[in-house]
């Protein structure tokens, strides 16, 4: 029965291998093919030796024969064990996993050999510690692939004219200011404005967005971005070294470096749990005999050694060590591919705590682009005639009010003749059909004696010919993401508060529209510090108080709070550079979903630990007593593993 039922486990292996290794053949490298095709020829040879009779064997050489096949066998699947072992033991490291299971294996094999003839357990062992760290190195390369991806956005060379023709030079060299031309397929290597040229990008190893951006003349563009279609000829506006795709390359590779609490405890939980278990598993297998012998019983050294060295290969730590990285680490490619990037294992704690949010408005929960909401006139004044005349009257403004208004009225006659001046902090004034046109704020229309009287707050003030026209209300678009983002906030009981400004009337509206909790206007960076280091001081026990911003008056805000979000895009580079977590597409959902990853992955770093440590102390207990055997430590060490592994992997899923 147990011939039969290992030989089913060990084809089983053999099928679910072979299928791997055709399936997946194109995305595995070289090191996991090679590791895949021995565990392939090692089950293959250990059915055949298990169940060719024992005569076949002595007619070829007798017990030499069969010793010699397992040794095959154990060095084909276990060389790179052995070698590290013999490395850890030369250099004095001697508590590694490596030794532990050579220790066990090797034992098992000269226990079979001096007793029981049976060689086969020690090189099962080998094998099923080779098929878990081949399941765990596989989902740690899957969760790290959407991380190095990062990596490959930064490009190789720019392109710069000479006498029409375009050379290739390191991006480094380009200087700011030069004019680089991409061609289609090439990554933009500069961030830059176009100067020329139309295309489409495919910014996904950015922003995590699929959707590709179509560009023109004008428009700012990211360095990692590529170019589908078109030529396009940029304007670069900074250094290669402080350019989108070089910050967020080092920005990655500071993540890695940073541990999180339970990563820390793990590792200084391994330091004095191997050695501490060593001892007890050389004490198990040496004590009791000689007890045995002092009270004049047999000592029964096999039985004894036995329990040793399966309590050896139950406590290696395989599943903790493995396991509490490894979820981290899926977190992080798991965000990655959702385009957030969360600055270390660290940052994943403080998100599962979060329970107060403050946002900047402008920027953040609005697009920052302004657009007319109402036209309000007096006076015996159309709408027609006070949004005509605003939009001749501000044409040539570059305020972004001005743009509103403009874009709001359409295509404008551009035969007109008009004298334009614009009045700094007040305004514009021009002349347009022998009319004279004021088109501003309170102190523009008091500077030229006009009275007026507004039927809202806020708005731009319209003056036709010193007569007060009406009102323009304009206020920033509001991000159509951000509704949602607050909904989903509000539903993970989390406080949301937005810290803005702007006027008390702009500041209320977004709120109210928003359905945020609280909301303070008028507030200047020092005040917005002030208001955040309130909120930090009442926050609950055992929480966070994260703060989400995009600007540059943001930047001492974001240092100051537990967890903070940046909104990378179009963000600063002191606020990207202080933030924990950067939102790369600039919608604030993600940040909800950050959340969400934060309290998935701390979940099962705790479901980890707490289900290797009973199973491993069941197991200690069991494997003492001589209960299971060594197939029993198996499963302790490599089944656990295995299970730890997958389970991490839940992390890489993010539900939209």
């Amino acid at each position: 029965m147990q011939k039969i039922i290992i030989t089913s486990m060990l084809g089983l292996i053999i099928i679910i291998f072979t299928l791997t290794l055709f399936i997946k053949r194109k995305n595995l490298s070289k090191t996991p093919r090679k590791n895949l095709v021995r565990i392939l020829i090692c089950s293959v040879l250990l059915i055949c030796i298990y169940n060719l009779p024992s005569a076949w064997f002595v007619s070829t050489g007798g017990k030499i024969g069969l010793i010699l096949s397992y040794i095959i066998c154990y060095i084909i699947i276990g060389y790179d064990v052995l070698f590290k072992a013999l490395k850890g033991v030369k250099k004095l490291k001697l508590l590694d996993e490596c030794f532990l299971m050579t220790v066990a294996t090797v034992g098992a094999f000269i226990l079979g050999a001096v007793f029981s003839g049976d060689y086969f357990e020690g090189v099962a062992v080998m094998l099923f510690y080779q098929i878990g760290e081949w399941f765990s190195n596989y989902a740690y390369a899957k969760s790290v692939k959407n991380v190095t991806s990062l990596i490959n956005i930064r490009p190789d060379y720019a392109n710069l004219e000479d006498d029409g023709k375009l050379i290739k030079v390191k991006p480094s060299a380009v200087e700011i200011g030069e004019i680089i031309t991409v061609l289609a397929g090439e990554k933009i290597p500069i961030d830059g404005v176009i100067v020329s040229g139309e295309s489409t990008l495919n910014v996904s190893a950015l922003t995590g967005e699929s959707l590709p951006k179509e560009v023109k003349k004008g428009d700012l563009v990211n360095s990692g971005s590529i170019n589908i279609n078109g030529l396009l000829r940029i304007k670069t506006t900074k250094s290669f070294e402080n350019s989108w795709a070089s910050k967020i390359l080092s920005l990655t590779i500071s993540a890695s470096r940073n541990k999180a609490r339970q990563e820390k405890f793990i590792t200084r939980f391994a330091k004095w749990y191997t050695p501490a278990v060593c001892i007890c598993s050389a004490v198990l297998a040496v004590i009791p005999p000689i007890i045995r012998l002092c009270f004049g019983v047999s000592a029964n050294w096999q039985n004894w050694l036995y329990r040793g060295l399966t309590f050896l290969v139950v406590s290696c730590p395989c599943a903790l060590v493995i396991s509490v990285p490894l979820a981290f680490f899926t977190a992080l490619g798991g965000a990655s591919k959702m385009g957030v990037l969360i600055k270390g294992a660290n940052v994943i704690e403080g998100l599962s705590k979060i329970k107060t949010v403050a946002f900047d408005k402008t920027g953040t929960l609005t697009t920052g682009e302004f657009e007319v909401t109402a036209l309000l006139p007096v006076n015996g004044f159309s709408k027609e005639s006070l949004i005509y005349y605003s939009a001749l009257a501000e044409r040539n403004s570059n305020h972004p009010v001005a743009k509103s208004i403009v874009k709001e009225y359409g295509n404008i006659n551009n035969a007109w003749q008009i004298q334009f001046t614009e009045l700094i902090g007040m305004g514009v004034r021009a002349n347009i059909e022998d009319k004279e046109i004021l088109v501003g704020n309170e102190r523009l229309l008091s500077r030229y004696n006009i009275s007026y009287k507004k039927l809202v707050g806020g708005g731009v003030l319209v003056a036709i010919n010193g007569i007060y026209a009406g009102q323009i209300l304009v206020r920033d678009k509001i991000k159509t993401t951000s509704s949602q983002a607050i909904n989903s906030l509000n539903k993970l009981g989390v406080k949301t508060i937005m810290l803005s400004g702007d006027n008390h009337q702009q500041a209320k509206q977004v709120s109210k529209e928003l359905n945020i909790t609280e909301y303070h206007a008028r507030l200047l960076p020092k005040d917005k510090l002030d208001k955040l280091e309130e909120l930090i001081i009442n926050k609950p026990k055992n929480s966070t108080v994260a703060f989400v911003g995009d600007g540059i008056n943001d930047a001492p805000v974001i240092s100051r709070a537990d967890v903070s979000f940046a909104m990378g895009l179009n963000g600063q580079d002191a606020t990207m550079e202080s933030a924990d977590i950067l939102v790369m597409d600039d919608n604030p959902q993600k940040i909800a979903r950050a959340i969400k990853q934060g309290k998935k992955t701390i979940r099962v770093v705790y479901q980890n630990v707490i289900f290797s440590l009973i199973v491993k102390l069941a197991c200690l207990v069991l494997g003492a007593l001589n209960i299971g055997g060594m197939y029993l430590a198996i499963f302790a060490d490599v089944g656990v593993m295995c299970l730890a592994a997958l389970n991490s992997l839940r992390c890489f899923l993010i539900k939209r």
